[in-house]
């Protein structure tokens, strides 16, 4: 049964397919259907102690993780759960996102939508490429607590081009640490076609920044049309008014009417 699974499932790691080198692309497929998809740029800051020069104090250092595009893949899909694991650097990190798909009351009726409600992030202090000189190294998990992210409407995608920054607690006495999450395409649920995304639901900064595009563009629209308008009716104006005929000042002139 095991093995009749995994023959059913794949996933793929396409993030060669990207012309930016710092954006992942992922893939679930079961059952030769795409169940879940996800394109993104991340990156973690995980802060972590060294000594001192005199070998008395502790100092902080940051260490700056990217995801690796050799990145080793799983995924699960269901119903109302989803979830995405990546290890990489021989699993000295990994990250796993875990996905909600829930039902909700509003004034409009019941409505449903799904969001990131965990993530799970493990490192280990002790490899050396981006950690130098750890002080007590080993591996930690940092995670989230009570998270409701990405959130989007059934049926549809998440799109974010902004960086948006999602805080994690490490089990490193308690050290905050950042995921920096950049051009987000995901949909864990729901998927139209086959390595096809649903309608995209834009997240509020894009949505903002689009506005704040189009925003001049609109008052421009706007300005040429008050000004083509007013022409239109000066220009009108001027024509009746010269059709008229005009009575002279001069009352001396009143017999040369008629």
């Amino acid at each position: 049964a095991a093995a009749r699974l995994a023959a059913e499932q794949e996933v793929e790691n396409l993030s060669g397919l990207s012309p930016n080198p710092e954006k992942d692309i992922f893939v679930v497929r079961e059952n030769r259907t795409t169940c879940l998809m996800a394109e993104f740029a991340a990156k973690f800051i995980v802060p972590y102690d060294v000594w001192a020069s005199n070998y008395v104090d502790l100092i902080t250092e940051q260490a700056d993780i990217p995801l690796s595009r050799g990145a080793e893949m799983k995924g699960k899909c269901g119903t109302n759960e989803s979830e995405l694991e990546l290890s990489w650097l021989d699993q000295a990190y990994t990250l796993k996102l875990s996905f909600l798909k829930e039902g909700h009351n509003t004034s409009r009726g019941p409505e449903a939508s799904w969001r990131l409600s965990r993530i799970q992030f493990t490192y280990d202090s002790s490899e050396r490429t981006y950690f130098k000189d750890a002080v007590s190294p080993g591996k930690y998990t940092a995670s989230s607590h009570r998270l409701s992210a990405l959130v989007t409407p059934a049926g549809r995608s998440y799109e974010c081009q902004a960086q948006q920054t999602i805080s994690l607690v490490s089990s490193d006495h308690q050290k905050s640490v950042q995921l920096l999450l950049s051009e987000v395409r995901l949909q864990p649920f729901d998927i139209p076609a086959d390595f096809v995304f649903s309608e995209e639901h834009k997240c509020p900064v894009d949505q903002r920044e689009q506005l704040e595009e189009t925003l001049p563009l609109i008052l421009g629209l706007i300005l040429g049309l008050v000004i083509v308008i007013t022409l239109g009716i000066y220009h009108i104006h001027h024509k009746l008014t010269a059709s008229q005929v005009q009575i002279p000042r001069d009352r001396s002139q009143y017999k040369h009417m008629g």
